[in-house]
């Protein structure tokens, strides 16, 4: 199966008057589709800066990125990028929110309209349709982000910490709630996230980033019994507390 998205001995640093500050160093990874991959390393390390890159908000300084086989200047690939909040206009509705994006993008057609109805009554929040954002709970917030970022189908899902401003609790929640989605929808993901249990609980792969300038160190595959098929039944495993350790001591030598 060809990999949906590549990096190919990908460096970048961030220049100023004050000198060069080196942010990754030779970043190589290859993702299948439907895959979703955690990506976790040092404060500061440059996982935010990995994501611009593969956002094509910015460009590599040396090395490759590829969308779909292609370049990514030029792969026409459908990126959806969800950030920290949720980013809700308090003066639209929940419902007007969703199609946000296929107003900006002019594909606000009856099929389109068909599948964010869909999900919207899939995921619990056709009944908020004309309710104003303030109405949701923090995790039903971040699932109507989900759903708008969805309904553009995007060919790769890139998450920046989506998480972080919620409470440990609903944090717990919205992540089973998410991963699920995500994964009942067949997309493939680029998780960046400080929470290690998050990465463990969520991810195919977890990509372990050095200190900047960011190196790849390791890429850790954690296999749960079947019968850990969520987030949730995972954090609850045996295996879960072993990958946690490794996954800290791998962070700790290379930090």
């Amino acid at each position: 199966m060809e990999p949906i998205l590549e990096l190919i001995h990908v460096s970048f640093s961030y220049h100023s008057e004050k000198g060069e500050t080196a942010a990754l160093s030779d970043i190589s990874l290859s993702v299948a589709p439907g895959e979703f991959i955690a990506v976790v390393g040092p404060s500061g390390c440059g996982k935010t800066t990995l994501l611009s890159l593969i956002s094509g908000l910015m460009a590599p300084e040396s090395g490759q990125i590829r969308l779909l086989g292609r370049p990514i200047g030029s792969s026409g690939a459908n990126i959806g990028y969800m950030l920290q909040r949720d980013h809700l206009f308090e003066w639209r509705t929940v419902y007007d929110n969703v199609l946000l994006g296929l107003e900006i993008r002019h594909r606000k057609n009856d099929r389109a309209l068909a599948r964010v109805d869909s999900m919207l009554d899939t995921y619990g929040l056709s009944e908020f349709k004309k309710a104003p954002p303030a109405a949701l709970s923090g995790g039903m917030r971040q699932r109507a982000a989900l759903i708008r970022t969805l309904a553009l189908e995007p060919d790769i899902l890139l998450l920046d910490e989506p998480f972080s401003a919620l409470d440990y609790q609903t944090r717990l929640e919205v992540g089973d709630d998410i991963g699920s989605i995500i994964r009942r929808e067949g997309r493939t993901a680029l998780l960046v996230t400080h929470d290690l249990a998050e990465a463990i609980t969520l991810a195919d792969r977890i990509v372990i980033l050095s200190a900047r300038p960011a190196t790849v160190q390791r890429i850790l595959t954690p296999v749960f019994e079947d019968s850990c098929d969520t987030p949730l039944k995972r954090r609850s495993s045996p295996l879960f507390s072993g990958y946690f350790e490794e996954i800290w001591k791998e962070l700790k030598a290379n930090g």
